[in-house]
């Protein structure tokens, strides 16, 4: 039985967000901004360009209290795991970041029946454990001097999982782009405050030059509002887990991407191409066989 239109629909949604959100790793290297201003001006400019749409308004107006409030804590775990995605990117490189995203479903197989409220499916955690030799063969292959970006990393991999299935959870309660729009102005206020209170080099308000706005531009419309939007569509007619297993696709895309534009194959051993490919293989497989069976 092949899957319903609908439930296709959504996977090539998602797998399209996923070749954009392919360049925010080597957007997030070329930016020469620390990784919290960074954050920081990927979100305001996106929240910006959607206060433009006086349809956002009026749905906010019609939003309650609560549900804003919901969404609102699930943009500080947003703000959370980009800062822990391009912290890693600034401590290792843009290929090491990408591929422990790798590691999210694993994660998520444990936190989305609890926080999506649905049923446990032990399948799940096995195919997310099927990623695991690949992990480890990433983890081999990358030089002692970058180990502390994987740690990161790993770190922004459970946040996505968390968010990932917080967004499922909360998806139906109002249109994608209110929800993106309260999101990521919590998570601007968040890492506003946290700029202004915890003194250090990379906090406090840092003013990009022309090349550095350019890219953040081009990171914050073309590779966070197209993508984060679309996905959350998506989300109606798929798990959080089978969206998060098609995202795990995201360091292919970034590892071909630094490949050609930063060189990074250079740095980087064959081993961790083997775990990439492994990865990869455990995600293909798993969307293929969503794919025959019709689930969501």
């Amino acid at each position: 039985m092949s899957a319903k239109p609908p439930v296709r629909r959504a996977l090539l949604q998602i797998h399209f967000c996923v070749v954009l959100w392919g360049f925010t790793a080597i957007l997030g290297k070329l930016i020469s901004l620390p990784a919290l201003p960074l954050v920081w001006w990927r979100m305001l400019l996106v929240v910006a360009a959607i206060a433009l749409w006086p349809p956002v308004w009026r749905a906010l107006r019609a939003t309650d209290r609560r549900t804003l409030l919901l969404f609102s804590g699930a943009g500080v775990v947003v703000a959370l795991h980009w800062l822990t995605f391009y912290g890693a990117i600034k401590l290792s490189n843009a290929s090491v970041a990408a591929s422990c995203m790798a590691i999210a479903p694993i994660f998520m197989a444990v936190v989305e029946p609890w926080i999506a409220r649905r049923s446990f499916d032990p399948r799940e955690v096995v195919i997310g454990v099927v990623a695991l030799p690949g992990v480890a063969l990433v983890v081999g292959g990358t030089p002692d001097g970058m180990r502390a970006g994987i740690l990161v990393g790993a770190v922004s991999a459970f946040l996505v999982a968390v968010f990932g299935s917080l967004n499922k959870r909360l998806v139906e309660r109002a249109e994608p782009l209110v929800m993106t729009w309260v999101e990521l102005a919590a998570g601007t206020a968040f890492l506003g405050v946290v700029s202004a209170v915890i003194p250090g080099p990379g906090h406090g308000f840092v003013l990009p030059d022309g090349r550095d706005f350019a890219l953040l531009a081009t990171l914050a419309i073309a590779c966070t509002l197209l993508p984060f939007t679309l996905s959350l569509h998506a989300l109606r007619h798929t798990s959080a887990f089978t969206a998060q297993l098609a995202i795990s696709l995201e360091p292919v895309y970034a590892v071909l991407l630094a490949i050609v534009l930063l060189g990074e194959q250079r740095e980087l051993s064959v081993s961790f191409y083997c775990g990439v490919a492994v990865i990869v293989g455990a995600v293909l497989s798993h969307t293929v066989l969503k794919l025959r069976g019709g689930a969501s």
